[in-house]
């Protein structure tokens, strides 16, 4: 099992860069770097690949509305040569609310056009001629002077790791069928089996051998330490901004799969107090169950329970968001544990 961790939307990329190459000394083995509405990923990931040189940097989330799948292509190739094969090229749709509201493009068959992206990558990655006819159709029919091209330079890999962020059904079928790697979030060991485990099976019975086994990507808060109450209060805040707070009433991906937890009620009331701008009672709103079952927070012991937890569920790479003062002593333990 590796280790990874994400860098959040906010902060100083050259300040985070500095704990990064801390984190990677400490046993680090992923990286996932967040895009939103803030700064773009890649510009930060081929910071990041200049300042360390063992961690794998992954994007997490790449939204596929916002580029076309050539030019994901060609940032993930670029990437992948600046940090010397290090690059995964994590996709997902994001959701209506920053699709429509911040690149003003229509979210619509998100399914296929992740589907499309993802073999048109690949195609391209290969140094094939591009002849694409579906959603993205290359070349543009009708196009005067449009032709079939091949990328000009030679990617260090002709095959860069993509993993996909899904959570509904259909969409967790096709990347068990497709990708390299899923990337849920929410994760909780205990659920995910109910909850995911036919459209994994579903995916994973026409998945090509030649992929080699799904990665799957899943963890959570981490703190270690024997006030266990006042460790998991820490992450309450975060569960809050994405139940309640990550998309639209109606269309907020996190507070359906917390809501086929078990948890619907509890979805809707942090939900309703987050949009209303009470960020401190949704918090306060978080079950404690909830907090237990997606996170690793409690003493030592407890946290290689925890581990063995996510193994068993088909963890493959613990993503874990260190809370408390000291992250890189938390990523080593962590590190030992799964060693």
């Amino acid at each position: 099992m590796r280790i990874g961790t994400s860098l959040m939307y906010a902060g100083d990329p050259r300040t985070a860069a500095d704990e990064v190459a801390s984190w990677e000394e400490a046993g680090l083995d992923v990286l996932w770097v967040a895009e939103a509405y803030g700064f773009d990923a890649p510009t930060i990931m081929g910071y990041l690949a200049a300042r360390t040189t063992r961690v794998e940097i992954g994007s997490a989330i790449l939204p596929i509305y916002s580029r076309t799948p050539t030019l994901i292509a060609q940032t993930a190739a670029g990437l992948d040569a600046v940090s010397g094969g290090r690059a995964i090229l994590g996709l997902g749709a994001s959701g209506p609310q920053v699709i429509e509201g911040w690149h003003g493009v229509r979210y619509d068959r998100p399914l296929a056009r992740t589907r499309e992206t993802i073999e048109i990558c690949r195609a391209v990655w290969r140094r094939k001629r591009l002849a694409h006819d579906g959603l993205y159709r290359l070349p543009l029919p009708g196009s005067a002077y449009g032709k079939s091209l091949k990328i000009l330079t030679r990617p260090v890999r002709s095959r860069i790791p993509i993993y996909v962020a899904a959570l509904g059904a259909r969409n967790v079928e096709m990347t068990a069928s497709i990708a390299d790697g899923w990337l849920p979030f929410l994760f909780s060991p205990s659920a995910a089996p109910a909850v995911w485990g036919p459209d994994l099976t579903a995916g994973l019975a026409s998945r090509d051998p030649a992929l080699g086994p799904l990665e799957i990507v899943a963890g959570g808060p981490l703190a270690i330490g024997d006030d266990v109450t006042g460790l998991r209060d820490l992450a309450r805040p975060l569960i809050a901004l994405y139940v309640g707070g990550m998309g639209a009433r109606g269309r907020n991906f996190y507070h359906d799969v917390v809501s086929r937890y078990g948890y619907a009620a509890e979805a809707d009331r942090i939900q309703e107090l987050y949009l209303a701008g009470r960020k401190d009672e949704a918090a306060a709103a978080v079950p404690a169950a909830l907090l237990e079952e997606t996170s690793l927070i409690g003493p030592l012991s407890y946290v290689r329970d925890r581990i063995a937890a996510y193994r068993e569920a088909g963890v493959t790479v613990l993503n874990v968001t260190p809370l408390g003062p000291d992250p890189r002593k938390s990523i080593a333990q962590v590190k030992e544990l799964v060693s």
